[in-house]
């Protein structure tokens, strides 16, 4: 009995999408919602993306491409051939600004606009 459900649990997480995973895992609070990071007094937007990628919107509008990942509990984007890793030690919390220097000593202060609620799960017939 305890096999099958294991072999359930393992084929329900093999059918959830890349997305779905994303969700619940370190930066889950932030997919696709704003970030300001502000640095040596340049504030760009920042849009972490389910799928590894991250889109940073300068001050004069303009959007540059890159990825994400966590890398030994670190948040790391890559843009051109370059990374650089903030340490991550909690989740966003909304309007609550996080002062963090990255790998390269630049120190920024980040704020989430927004972070994304618990994942609503249906209950089962017995309210479980």
């Amino acid at each position: 009995m305890r096999h099958a459900a294991y072999s359930l649990a393992a084929v329900a997480l093999m059918g959830m999408s890349s997305a779905a995973l994303a969700q619940s895992g370190p930066m889950s609070e932030v997919i696709g919602q704003p970030i300001q990071a502000t640095t040596n007094g340049v504030t760009n937007t920042l849009y972490f993306d389910p799928d590894g990628t991250v889109r940073i919107i300068t001050p004069n509008g303009n959007t540059v491409a890159g990825t994400w990942a966590m890398q030994n509990g670190n948040l790391c984007i890559s843009k051109g051939g370059v990374s650089e890793c903030w340490p991550y030690n909690s989740p966003f919390q909304p309007q609550q600004p996080q002062t963090m220097t990255s790998s390269c000593n630049s120190v920024s202060t980040w704020l989430a606009q927004n972070t994304n609620g618990p994942a609503n799960r249906a209950k089962g017939e017995r309210g479980q």
